[in-house]
This record gives C-alpha cells, structure tokens and sequence, in this order.
C-alpha cells in the first residue's frame, strides 16, 4: 500500500502490514509434546567440553574471552594453542557464546529427534550403508538467534527505527550442510580422531548397527562468512533411519483455513519443525531464549537490505521455504 502527499513529484511511502495467525490449539500441542525444563536441568551436567589443547574433559572450563566458543584447563594450554586459533577467533557478544544454547539443543530428546532425521536426509545416510560406519560424516548446522516476536523480526527486515532496543530472541536452525568422505577437503586430525573413538566406543557399547558421525554447530558473523562453532559426535539410531524410510509426512492444521497440511518429510521439513517448536515455547521452558545481541539484530537487517554475505544468503533462503514468511518474500 502508498500513501501520497498530493506532490506528483515526492516520494511515496511504502506501508507494509504483517498479518500473524497463531493457531488457538498451538500452546496445547507445544505442552503436549515439549520436554520439561526439569528434565532438561537435569541432564545439562552430562554436556561437557574438552580443552582444546590436551583433550582433557573440564569440570570448569576456561573459555577463550574473545569468541567464547573453545574451551582450556589452564593458561598455559591457552597459549600453546593461540597460534592454531588465532585466525578462527571472532568476537561473539553474547556471554555464553555457543555453548548454553547447543547444550540445550542436544539434551533435548525431541529437537535432536528432528534433526537427526534431517541429518539422515542431507548426508545420505539411507543412500550409502557404508556412510557413519567405514567412513565418517559431519553435517553443519547454522546457528542464528531471531526475535521471538515474529513482529520485532519484521521491525528488523524492514528497518522500522520504531523497534525496540531490547528484544527477546529464540535459537533458529537456519541450515544444515553436509560435509562427507567424497569431498575433497578431509577432515582434520583432531575430528578425525573424535569420530573414530566415538565409533570405537558405541561398537562396544552394542549399538555397532547404528551410524555416528559429527554435528558441527555454527554461529556466523552477520557481515563475513566467519564464526565460531562447536563440534560434537552424533549418534543416530537405526530405528530413526527406519522412520527417514517410512517417509510419513508430517502433519499441520492451518491457522487460517482449519485444513489439514501433509508436509513430505525431508531435511527442510525438519528443519521447520524444529523451528516452529522453538517459536511455540512462550515460557522459555526449553532454554533457548535469550535476549538479542547487536550482532543478532544486524544479520536480519542485512538480510533485508539484500546483502550478499552468507548469513545474509542463508536467512533469506530460511524464509523462502518456510511458510511464516511467506508474506517477507
């Protein structure tokens, strides 16, 4: 819609309305399914990290105070490791950095449900049977925080001066990507080695039938394809290759119309999943809230403004598969 001033030669101004639907059943379904944050608490202890030098699990980590996303016992490890992390070290604001939010991502049995079956999707573990077994494989997850208010988001895209300084945010997948045992570039040592004693101690542990790889979670800088990340093993259950192969859609009713949505299962479709149970979590019962950064509130922006770097990329390419955008693009 334009609205003029009666001067044939000003320029019109644009006025864009957003119109939101939340399905009134939405709250019921998330409490219905969602894990409790009593669980969640009690699990945090078994997510631990290693010092980034000597591989030693830390009760109490020393984090590098720049990119907050490697992890020390000691100073003297700290600095025999600089010159390796050095050009990987970015500035992250949040105080935390990656590690609180992707530890409540993989304690959580129902958002780590989803992904992996979008893992199994992107990194052709139903096309391969050799694939998490005689060879590795890690999929990339692209991390990104968005206004929980999906308003505020608009607000951001659109570059409305109006929205608020302080905004509460949510944990969103953007992407997942697959590196695999045919791509050129190997693995380095250090994940290499990861792999082989995850697979090593799940064979012993009798689960020899089901693949492991790696999970790679990725928090970009909004302007540079640059970040830091966090690696873990990643364990996928036969029985979850045997619900990639089933391929029953996942089910929705439309907020607007009251039909009964079939999506085809699929990585993208997980992906939104997970995303909508995020979104659908009013009372940061799952702990993937938090409140936005500068840097967050920047990637968004810069998605509106059609900039070219990756983040930018990824957020748009976001919301053109995903239905709540559909009036962004």
């Amino acid at each position: 819609m334009s609205t003029g001033s009666g001067d044939p030669s000003a320029t019109p101004k644009v006025v864009r309305t957003v119109v939101h639907v939340t399905h009134p059943d939405r709250d019921t379904f998330f409490h219905a399914t969602a894990v409790s944050s009593e669980f969640l608490k009690a699990n945090q202890k078994y997510v631990g990290v290693k010092c980034t030098q000597c591989q030693t699990r830390l009760d109490k980590p020393l984090k590098c105070a720049k990119c907050k996303s490697v992890w020390y016992c000691s100073k003297e490890c700290q600095k025999k490791n600089w010159s390796k992390h050095k050009p990987t070290c970015h500035e992250d604001e949040r105080s935390s950095g990656l590690l609180k939010l992707v530890q409540m991502i993989i304690i959580n049995p129902v958002i780590l449900g989803y992904l992996k079956l979008g893992v199994t999707f992107v990194c052709g573990l139903l096309d391969d049977p050799r694939i998490g077994f005689d060879t590795p494989f890690m999929a990339r997850v692209e991390i990104a925080i968005e206004p929980s208010d999906i308003l505020d988001f608009a607000g951001l895209y659109f570059n409305d001066r109006t929205t608020g300084e302080k905004l509460q945010g949510m944990v969103q997948l953007n992407a997942i990507t697959a590196w695999n045992h045919s791509m050129q570039t190997p693995l380095t040592p250090k994940r290499l080695s990861m792999w082989h004693e995850a697979r090593a101690r799940l064979n012993a542990e009798g689960f020899a039938k089901d693949p492991v790889g790696l999970i790679e979670f990725f928090g970009r800088s909004p302007t540079y394809d640059i970040g830091n990340s966090m690696t873990a093993e990643f364990h996928i259950p036969a029985m979850m290759l045997a619900v990639a192969r089933g391929g029953k859609p996942f089910e929705y009713v439309s907020a607007i119309t009251g039909a009964l949505i079939k999506q085809p299962l699929s990585a993208v479709a997980s992906l939104e999943r997970v995303n909508l149970h995020i979104r659908a979590d009013r009372q940061n019962q799952l702990g993937l809230r938090t409140e936005m950064t500068e840097q967050d509130k920047e990637a968004i922006r810069a998605a509106g403004r059609n900039e070219d770097a990756h983040p930018s990329r990824i957020l748009k390419e976001k919301m053109r598969r995903e239905r709540l955008y559909a009036e962004f693009v």
